[in-house]
């Protein structure tokens, strides 16, 4: 990927093919001793250590020979490899925007429509999922072939918890109270925000997140999918709206810590750090579930820092849209042990293994899972917060092309933090959207 990418139901019985159940909390596979599944994908340490554990429960039920290989060089790899004849059997993609080439040319192979009803009735926020795991084939056709597996989620604001109860603020549970919270601190004297976008040759992407999570605060899901596709002008009103909307806040002197011109020179790992300052420097900033990572060190999770869900508004009935991103499985060549192998991804057991290792920031919308596995208080609430999603969006500007979703858009936003109006940034985006058609 461009950027840094880095909910409670018991199942008792639930026949799968090959007569796999969900009995006993632990997965009981057929006999495949001899068969082996071939896997590639992007995953390297310490994630690939980690998926191993996941994948030696398999093993150890079926007899079956896996091998995993990561590589950071997986997506010029897996296309050659379909295109040379001989791709793995499964293939991770880091997002779904390469899935969907590899289908185009033909390299996938359909997960068929048992796969996809399970997919509906078990995930949260279900048909979500099965679009974003639905391209065409080689002749135009839709196809289900993509199973996501391993989740982040990005509608998050971090904050001091002693911040808010020293000033006696409550935590958002709406967008308009979000609003008059920004109002009420900036009266109070305080920052409200702290927001930063550098972030070297990629300087401009994290204001791309707030434009996405906007958009789906303010618009259908329907109108987000034709935005990123561009079905929609990147110059449509709606868009021009939600930008300004973001300057309601990054370009208010008041709101934002270092004014608007400190928006765009701010390092965005440097940028939560105003949390935490004496006196504090801001009281909120939106960010990813990566984010702690660049939190000063010895800090801990729910006493020194927590986060909240970006809340939707209550008067647009658009429900908990959840903006994210994650890695989805696609069979690139069958066999019944790969087929088997896809059943055992749905068993709760395949995603408890990986949620009990500490710090692994394993998240997962299968509502079947149970969120004590979690090594966490903090990834049980993110855990929760995917699991209470009504929509689901990838992140817009990872699939939108390069030269726009990594180019224009992100150039935008800095131009826009820096006094350009939104109807010019958007007029000059779709203007190099224009240019690659």
């Amino acid at each position: 990927m461009r950027k840094l990418r880095n909910f409670l139901i018991v199942l008792t019985a639930i026949v799968m093919p090959m007569n796999i159940a969900f009995s006993g909390g632990h997965y009981e596979g057929p006999d495949l001793s001899g068969q082996k599944i071939t896997i590639s994908g992007p995953w390297l340490a310490p994630q690939d250590d980690q998926f191993r554990k996941v994948i030696k429960a398999f093993t150890d039920s079926t007899g079956a020979t896996v091998e995993y290989g990561g590589s950071d060089s997986f997506e010029q790899q897996i296309t050659i490899d379909v295109k040379a004849g001989s791709p793995p059997n499964l293939a991770i993609f880091p997002q779904p925007g390469l899935a969907a080439n590899i289908a185009a040319i033909g390299g996938l192979v359909p997960l068929g429509g048992d796969m996809q009803n399970w997919v509906k009735d078990n995930y949260a926020a279900g048909q979500s999922w099965i679009d974003l795991g639905t391209y065409p084939d080689k002749n135009g056709k839709s196809e289900f072939y993509g199973f996501f597996y391993r989740v982040n989620v990005k509608s998050l604001v971090w904050y001091s918890p002693d911040n808010f109860e020293d000033n006696g603020y409550e935590i958002p549970k709406t967008m308009e109270e979000l609003i008059s919270l920004t109002e009420k601190m900036a009266k109070d004297g305080n920052t409200p925000w702290c927001i930063g976008l550098g972030s070297g040759d990629a300087t401009g992407w994290p204001g791309t997140d707030w434009m996405e999570d906007i958009m789906l605060r303010t618009h259908d899901p329907s109108v987000y999918d034709k935005w990123v596709t561009n079905e929609m002008p990147f110059n449509d009103p709606k868009v021009i709206e939600a930008m300004d909307f973001f300057g309601s806040f990054a370009r208010n002197e008041s709101y934002v810590d270092g004014g608007s011109k400190g928006v765009a020179t701010t390092d965005f790992r440097d940028s939560p750090k105003g949390l935490f300052t004496s006196p504090a420097k801001c009281m909120m900033h939106r960010q990813a579930s990566f984010i702690p990572a660049f939190f000063p060190e010895g800090l801990k999770a729910g006493d020194d820092y927590n986060f909240f869900y970006f809340p939707s508004y209550s008067t647009k009935d658009l429900g908990n849209p959840v903006l994210g991103g994650g890695t989805l499985f696609a069979i690139t060549k069958d066999s019944p042990a790969t087929r088997e192998f896809m059943n055992y991804l749905k068993h709760p057991q395949s995603n408890h293994i990986w949620m009990e290792i500490e710090g692994s920031g394993f998240l997962n919308p299968h509502k079947g899972i149970d969120l004590s596995k979690h090594s966490s208080d903090t990834f049980r609430g993110l855990n929760q917060i995917l699991l209470n999603a009504t929509t689901f969006r990838f992140d817009g500007s990872d699939l939108m092309p390069g030269p726009i979703g990594a180019g224009s858009f992100w150039t935008g936003m800095v131009d826009y933090t820096g006094g350009k109006s939104a109807k010019e940034v958007t007029a000059a985006i779709q203007k190099s959207w224009d240019a690659i058609k």
